[in-house]
């Protein structure tokens, strides 16, 4: 630095003894005011300039920018999850840089480099003539250029006087900063280290793998001068989709090299000759083994970290989360092992000629909602000839198909006691498809969402050993319509216990359950439980789970009745620490909210054993062999768009839907659609392996904290109930009475004048339900 300083001030003087020199001729009085003209400007300039300073970076800023280092979202069992970095880059040191990059880039962009402090007067001269020529040319620095790329925001990006002119003193500031902080081998590592190379490519390592498919250190001179020939345009030199241009740029460079004594002139003319031969492979930015759970967590991060002082992209901040590496683990393979397993049956439906074809209208308002076909009718293309073009382009619509049906899935595992998630398997695949289907997705829950029906009964007063008749039932909507919930078949007409109702998930039975509660009751109970965000529409299909919630909702509610009716707020995060371990905050669980009746939250829970021991979910216990003490309910909507299953076990409560993004899209499978068969295997793979690893207890058991029998309600309630039981023995059992809805709560229909009906069927597959019987009216 010194040497610098001596340098500048030797140059200073020289300038002044020209310039005096050059008006000793003159007359004093003239000289004088031309001399004081000519130190105006630069004065001036000097003055705005000085002003600046405290306007750019500050020295620790950039030292900070040099050193940064990503917070990184830790497991609960001390395991790297995911790192937040500002950019898919991957820093390699300057010795793991091929010495052709490095050649190519001072010979091109600034071979003085080793030279100047910073600024290259000489560079910047030449520059300014060239521009007034009409011939514009870049006269900035590789520490100039560096400048800008590692802050464009406090520098600025203008191109227009006298924005420009500021924007170009404040680079100049900063790269002199630059040059006194760093060596001018560090400042080459940086420069290589963080500038863009297109398709999410940032430092030279990445584009080596984008562009050639090999590391940094392997770059041949043909490959460096082409990466560095796009510095000047990447863009304009993509060797992608530009390779004239790409390939002009580098013989540009190799002219460069040869110039500067980078390369032998005699390997010029054949070097130029040869072709680019880029391997493109586009890089994905890898975000570990819960990219979902770590892209939820972003906001929520750097606001944290923008309210206490921090960089979440620099500070090397430390996240410790709930999630057990071991269980993401698990869960990421049971999902696509059952992601694969149900894309072959989608596949095989939909490839069928009356699946997917031309004349399916389903297929048509799909290509008419396609990009492809807005793009044709904007060009002015008519649409029925836009339409009938697609129709005919069978790679379109094979691409069209793979798209819309392509099988998607979500998994939520939490620990009910403590709130703490535990795995979150936002979609089959990120990279494919980064829409979480965990908290994000809103889909019909199906009979997953019987179960608060029952509870609001249970708190009511009712019993699971209480009966209903399994008979037709025919449920007044107003106006005149009526809705017939069937269960895909005739009805037994014989008495079932409302236990049994709920273990085979029968539609008959929970319709009159909800008569008795009442919509408005079973939203109520719902609501309290965890489904806090989507809302409810009260009305009497919503107790087959008409009204579209997440599975995170669905999860949380289901940790609630394991709980015994407290509800846990989900945690995600336990503490954030700074890169020396010191902790910078703790989050502790929130405490318990009784929200439900407990006596009855443990009624339900125990009637809900009845689906894995003998109801719909007999396969967790069959085909998965596990034997503890679990609870839970499957989930199918109709149609079989949606398959869903939760499991409850005393310190773990596993959800799975299954399904497609586009609801209009099906497996076409009364077999394969049911949640026992499309969602419940990926939470059966779950369990059987976590407890076989020992990773969840198997030997855990719920605690019952009541004995006795609830007593019944003072307020009557519960006689009114059996009352109206025992009246449904006194009739035709072929036409029960309907009791009347509960007070206050007017029935309200869906968009097509009737609410919509949701089967959850056991046992074997059954011929489909025709619509009209499943709706009446």
């Amino acid at each position: 630095m010194r040497t610098l300083l001596l340098s500048f001030q030797a140059r200073a003087a020289a300038l002044f003894r020209w310039l005096a020199g050059l008006f000793a001729w003159m007359p004093r009085p003239l000289r004088r005011a031309l001399m004081w003209g000519a130190l105006a400007l630069p004065a001036t300039v000097l003055v705005y300039t000085l002003a600046l300073i405290p306007f750019t970076p500050s020295i620790s800023d950039i030292r900070k920018a040099k050193s940064e280092l990503p917070a990184q979202l830790m497991s609960v069992d001390g395991k790297l999850l995911a790192e937040y970095r500002w950019a898919n880059r991957e820093w390699v040191e300057l010795n793991q840089i091929s010495p052709n990059v490095v050649n190519a880039l001072i010979a091109t962009e600034d071979h003085r480099f080793y030279d100047h402090f910073g600024l290259d007067w000489r560079r910047t001269a030449s520059s300014v003539v060239h521009t007034l020529r009409g011939d514009p040319q870049g006269g900035s620095t590789i520490t100039q250029q560096l400048a800008r790329n590692l802050f464009p925001e406090e520098i600025g990006r203008s191109r227009v006087f006298p924005q420009a002119l500021t924007r170009k003193l404040k680079e100049a500031i900063t790269a002199v900063k630059i040059e006194v902080s760093y060596t001018k081998d560090e400042i080459l590592e940086t420069y290589l280290n963080t500038v863009p190379f297109l398709y999410n490519a940032f430092g030279i390592e990445m584009a080596a793998r984008t562009y050639f498919d090999k590391s940094a250190d392997k770059l041949n001179v043909l490959e460096s001068a082409t990466l560095i020939g796009m510095l000047k345009g990447t863009a304009y030199y993509n060797p992608v989709l530009n390779p004239e241009r790409a390939q002009a740029r580098r013989n540009t460079v190799l002219s460069q090299m040869v110039k500067r004594g980078k390369l032998e002139e005699k390997q010029l003319e054949a070097l130029q000759k040869r072709p680019l031969r880029v391997n493109f492979e586009r890089q994905t930015e890898v975000m570990g083994p819960a990219p979902h759970f770590a892209m939820q967590l972003r906001k929520q991060l750097i606001a944290w970290a923008d309210s206490n002082g921090y960089n979440l992209y620099s500070d090397g901040l430390v996240i410790r989360t709930t999630i057990d590496s071991r269980l993401q683990a698990i869960a990421n393979q049971a999902v696509a092992r059952q992601g694969r397993q149900l894309q072959g049956v989608a596949d095989t439906a939909w490839s069928q000629r009356n699946g997917w074809g031309p004349k399916s209208e389903l297929v048509q308002t799909l290509v008419r909602e396609s990009a492809e076909y807005r793009a044709a009718v904007d060009k002015g293309q008519a649409p029925e000839e836009a339409l009938q073009a697609l129709l005919d382009d069978t790679a379109f619509l094979q691409k069209l198909r793979a798209e819309k049906t392509r099988v998607q899935a979500g998994f939520l595992a939490q620990d009910p006691v403590t709130g703490h998630v535990l795995a979150w398997v936002g979609s089959r695949d990120f990279a494919q498809d980064p829409f979480d289907h965990v908290q994000a997705a809103r889909r019909q829950p199906g009979s997953t969402f019987k179960p608060f029906v029952y509870g609001a009964a249970f708190a009511s007063g009712a019993s699971p050993d209480d009966t209903l008749m399994d008979a037709a039932v025919e449920i007044p909507l107003g106006g005149g319509r009526v809705w017939r919930p069937t269960d895909g078949g005739a009805p037994s007409d014989q008495p079932m216990t409302l236990g049994d109702g709920l273990a085979f998930s029968k539609n008959t039975i929970t319709a009159q359950v909800m008569q008795q509660v009442g919509p408005a009751r079973v939203a109520e109970v719902a609501r309290a439980l965890g489904v806090r965000q989507s809302p409810l529409e009260e009305v009497p299909s919503l107790a087959l789970g008409t009204s579209p919630v997440t599975l995170k909702e669905m999860v949380t509610a289901y940790s609630s009745i394991a709980n015994l009716g407290r509800y846990v707020e989900p945690v995600l995060i336990t503490r954030i620490e700074d890169r020396h371990g010191k902790v910078l905050e703790t989050f502790a669980p929130s405490a318990p909210e009784e929200v439900f009746e407990p006596r009855a939250a443990q009624t339900l829970r125990n009637a809900m054993r009845g689906a894995i021991d003998k109801g719909t979910a007999t396969a967790i216990r069959s085909r998965y062999g596990i034997q503890a003490d679990v609870a839970g309910k499957t989930g199918t909507t109709q149609d079989n768009t949606d398959g869903w299953f939760i499991l409850m076990h005393a310190r773990v409560v596993a959800g799975a839907w299954a399904g497609f993004n586009d609801g209009r899209i099906t497996l076409r499978s009364d077999h394969w659609g049911q949640g026992a068969r499309s969602a419940l295997p990926m939470v059966g793979e779950f369990m059987q392996q976590a407890i076989r690893a020992k990773v969840i207890n198997g030997n855990d058991r719920f605690v019952d904290e009541f004995v006795d029998a609830p007593p019944p309600p003072a307020d009557g309630s519960l006689g009114a109930m059996r009352d109206w039981i025992r009246g449904l023995f006194g009739g035709n059992p072929q036409s029960p009475p309907v009791p009347a809805p509960w007070p206050g709560t007017p029935p309200r229909l869906g968009s097509d004048g009737l609410p919509p009906v949701t089967t959850d069927p056991a046992g074997s597959s059954r011929p489909p339900v025709p619509p009209e019987e499943r709706v009446g009216g």
